[in-house]
């Protein structure tokens, strides 16, 4: 299996992308705080993923990466509440995004608990 095909990949990748297109509607002031780092944090989510299913033969590193994976989606929400109170969103965007990226981490949090379901050891 690619790790493409894991479905916290896939739905984080997702958020990652409508995160992207949403932030484009930021004000231009918040180019090198807000939009930066809620772009960042998203894109990382997938990314250590990725790395992590790599990692896979070291159960440790595995656990590792996905757990970084974990704190990147948390710092992703925690731009999402910044983005609703500064009201570049509205709470029906923040809701359906914070539902996402609550759904992701309950993924990770799986793949986190049995790491032999997805080829470690």
């Amino acid at each position: 299996m690619d790790f493409k095909e894991l479905l916290a990949y896939k739905k984080s990748f997702e958020l990652a992308m409508e995160i992207f297109e949403l932030s484009k509607t930021f004000p231009n002031e918040e180019k090198f705080s807000l939009t930066d780092q809620i772009r960042r944090s998203s894109r990382s989510v997938s990314a250590n993923i990725a790395e992590s299913y790599r990692k896979r033969r070291y159960t440790n590193h595995f656990i590792s990466k996905l757990t970084d994976s974990d704190a990147e989606n948390s710092e992703t929400c925690t731009w999402l509440e910044f983005s609703l109170k500064c009201q570049y969103i509205n709470k029906e965007t923040f809701d359906k995004l914070n539902s996402k990226s609550l759904e992701i981490g309950r993924l990770i949090n799986y793949m986190i608990n049995n790491p032999n379901k997805f080829g470690c050891g």
